[in-house]
């Protein structure tokens, strides 16, 4: 039989790090994350597919994507083929499309913390049972018993 084989001790912060990684607001940080991407996407093709158009058919049928200044270089029909041609841009309608996507972000996100709020408020409100006796007040209860049985 071959004698154990002593690696070295683990630095003092690996065992910090699982301390930290282990912690349940770390996890709920990750699936935050992870849900926020998804969300992101779908509030993408919200505002892209969905508002964008509408909102470009209410003022008049423009399309903000291509809303945009020339810098340097030539104009041409569309930001992209600017853009493609080497002109410099600033792309003003782009910038409105991000902004409308984190209003609905922020929307959204609001009135999720608003009902999460209000199911938390309505747990707590909710009246806790009443805690279990001691020993000491089982025993008191078991004397009275007992006594009201003789007496």
């Amino acid at each position: 039989m071959k004698p154990p084989v002593n690696l070295p001790a683990a630095p003092s912060w690996v065992n910090e790090f699982k301390a930290f990684i282990s912690r349940g607001n770390v996890v709920d940080l990750a699936v935050g994350i992870i849900i926020g991407a998804a969300f992101t996407a779908i509030v993408s093709s919200l505002v892209k597919d969905v508002l964008t158009p509408v909102i470009g058919v209410l003022i008049g049928g423009v399309d903000f994507t291509n809303w945009f200044i020339v810098l340097s270089g030539k104009r041409e029909a569309t930001l992209e083929l600017t853009q493609k041609a080497g002109a410099v841009t600033i792309n003003y309608g782009l910038f409105l499309n991000a902004t409308i996507q984190f209003v609905i972000v922020a929307f959204a996100i609001f009135w999720v913390v608003k009902v999460i709020s209000r199911m938390k408020r309505a747990e707590e409100a909710k009246p806790a049972a009443p805690p279990a006796p001691t020993k000491s007040e089982e025993l008191l209860g078991e004397i009275r018993d007992i006594l009201k049985t003789k007496g």
